[in-house]
């Protein structure tokens, strides 16, 4: 028998949503919580794992008979890449499964901010109709700059939402795309302060690593046009939520629509919460009830490739 855990405690109904796709043989089971002694006692005798957003740490990659964690998404920041290494651990990720998703959600968040819809949702659910104050702050999307940290599967995918808006788009990553490439995309490179200076939109879809981690600080909202808004779907360390509720309330920004945040679930002492001009969304933006199928398939695909002593998909592979 071969187990594979979920780390991410999941309720009775997800795990008979994924049976259906587990190899003859398989049993599946699940962390009871995200604690680390809890997260420890799941893998005990599993084989493999997949977590969507709990941190895989040395202690779990040292559980004796562990063989594969499979990251659902492509987020990897919460993974000890080097301590799977060295416990000989194989893990994976979906590379570019959510990145229609993600930039669905990047662009409803611009929206969903320029246009004011949850503050008037809000509004009229408390008996208020607040047309009056939000006509001030309403913005249109169309024909705005938009600056997008980070032009992997994601960015490109928003900027190919973006043609019709016919937003210049700027961008900024580690190197500039073929020229091709971004004559297709219709986008720009742009070192990152020039980006943020001239952007009326910045979106940040980067990865979370060593150079990214703090990136938008108070110094570079600083860079930013006042009446600019920003939004992250990338991961919450990218961004210093502190320093950017401060440029918000000081109207050093219009606004910001944040899915991800640096301790996640959201605790009661973000600095975010109880700002009008700021959207916030539960780490919801890989989400794709079409997707689960294919995405479930492509992981059991690669776990029992590595059982089998076959290659999984290359583009998926991390260590």
């Amino acid at each position: 028998m071969t187990t594979l855990v979920l780390l991410d405690p999941s309720t009775p109904e997800r795990l008979d949503r994924l049976r259906p796709f587990l190899p003859p043989g398989w049993l599946l089971t699940t962390a009871l919580s995200r604690a680390p002694q809890d997260q420890l006692a799941a893998l005990q005798g599993a084989g493999f794992a997949i977590t969507g957003d709990v941190p895989v740490t040395e202690a779990m990659f040292a559980v004796p008979g562990l063989r594969a964690v499979h990251k659902w998404g492509v987020g990897f920041d919460g993974i000890d890449l080097e301590a799977a290494r060295r416990h000989g651990v194989r893990v994976l990720r979906t590379t570019g499964s959510n990145a229609v998703a993600v930039a669905e959600t990047t662009l409803g968040l611009i929206l969903a901010v320029n246009r004011n819809i949850v503050r008037g949702h809000a509004g009229i659910a408390k008996g208020r109709w607040s047309k009056a104050e939000i006509a001030p702050v309403a913005a249109t999307l169309s024909g705005r700059t938009v600056g997008i940290v980070g032009m992997g599967h994601i960015g490109k995918a928003l900027a190919r939402l973006l043609r019709g808006f016919g937003c210049p788009i700027l961008y900024a990553k580690r190197s500039p795309l073929p020229a091709a490439e971004e004559a297709d995309l219709g986008a720009r490179f742009a070192p990152l302060d020039e980006l943020l200076a001239l952007s009326d939109v910045v979106t940040l879809n980067c990865d979370l690593n060593d150079s990214t981690r703090d990136l938008i600080d108070r110094s570079r909202l600083a860079l930013m046009k006042p009446d600019a808004i920003l939004v992250n779907a990338a991961r919450g360390g990218v961004l210093v939520e502190a320093d950017l509720a401060d440029a918000i309330r000081a109207g050093r920004l219009r606004g910001a629509g944040i899915d991800v945040f640096s301790v996640e679930p959201i605790t009661p002492d973000n600095p975010l919460l109880g700002l009008d001009p700021v959207v916030l969304t539960p780490h919801l933006a890989a989400l794709d009830a079409a997707g689960f199928a294919p995405t479930v398939a492509r992981m059991m695909d690669n776990l029992l490739a590595i059982q089998n002593g076959k290659p999984p998909r290359l583009s998926d592979v991390l260590v």
